[in-house]
This record gives structure tokens, C-alpha cells and sequence, in this order.
């Protein structure tokens, strides 16, 4: 008995299977991947409008100088209140507020919340410096370490 053998071919590689799984995992990361971080608040600089839109003219009746100076107010994780590492109620707050805008009108507060601090201190935060007549309010959010 005498068996042919058959003549060996190339060995055919098939694209599909290939092209199959590129598309599926391209589809994943599209899925799954955040292009926009949609919890932070902007900050625009005055005189710089983003494409669109417009800023309020500067308040001529206090200009800002440099001895107006910048006020930090860090919002805790448990909603405390801190000012220069003093923790402050929210009566004290808002009277050491007043007290620096009746000093100085063109007063700038910028309130630091931590990443785990709720949205109900920060919008408390925001009502006593409006109360304690702060026109120039900025929040500024930074990422939360893990």
C-alpha cells in the first residue's frame, strides 16, 4: 500500500479573527475611558472669557490691589471650617469675614474643599461669604488621592 502525502501549503493566517478582537477592545477602552471630568467647577481668570462668553465689567468702585489680599477657607472632610489653621464655626466664619470685607471691600476668598468634604458644607460655605458681602468668591477643587 503506498500513501500519498499531500504537498504542504503555507500555513494561511486569517486576518478576521485578529481584526475581531482590535475592534472589541477598541470599543472597550472608547467605553470605558473618561474624557472629561465633569465634577470640577472652572476658573476663569478676570479679562479672560472662554470662547462665547462674557465676564462682568471689574467692580470700579474697590479695585483690587495687591494688599487685598487672598483669603484661604479650607472645608474639612466631617464640613469644618479652617482659617489659617484655626477651626472656625460657622457664626465665627462668618464674623471674621465680615470683618476683613469692612476692612477691605475687594477681599478674594478662596474655598479649598477636601475630597471627601459634602456638597451641602461647601453651598453652606458659599451663603456666609454672600452674607458677609464677599464679591470675588473662587472654589477651587483639587484630586483626591485614593
Amino acid at each position: 500500500m503506498r500513501l500519498r502525502r499531500s504537498r504542504r501549503t503555507g500555513l494561511v493566517i486569517t486576518m478576521t479573527p485578529m481584526v475581531d478582537a482590535l475592534l472589541i477592545l477598541l470599543v472597550f477602552f472608547m467605553v470605558t475611558s473618561t474624557y472629561l471630568d465633569l465634577d470640577m467647577i472652572p476658573m476663569v481668570e478676570r479679562g479672560a472669557a472662554p470662547t462665547g462668553h462674557t465676564l462682568p465689567a471689574p467692580d470700579t468702585a474697590a479695585p483690587r490691589t495687591p494688599e487685598a489680599g487672598t483669603l484661604l477657607v479650607r472645608l474639612g472632610p466631617d464640613g469644618r471650617t479652617v482659617v489659617r489653621g484655626q477651626p472656625l464655626t460657622e457664626a465665627a466664619l462668618a464674623a471674621a469675614l465680615t470683618a476683613r470685607v469692612a476692612a477691605n471691600p475687594a477681599t478674594r476668598v478662596v474655598i479649598l474643599p477636601s475630597g471627601q468634604a459634602n456638597a451641602q458644607a461647601l453651598v453652606s460655605t458659599l451663603e456666609i461669604a454672600a452674607r458677609a458681602g464677599v464679591t470675588d468668591v473662587r472654589v477651587v477643587r483639587l484630586e483626591s488621592r485614593p
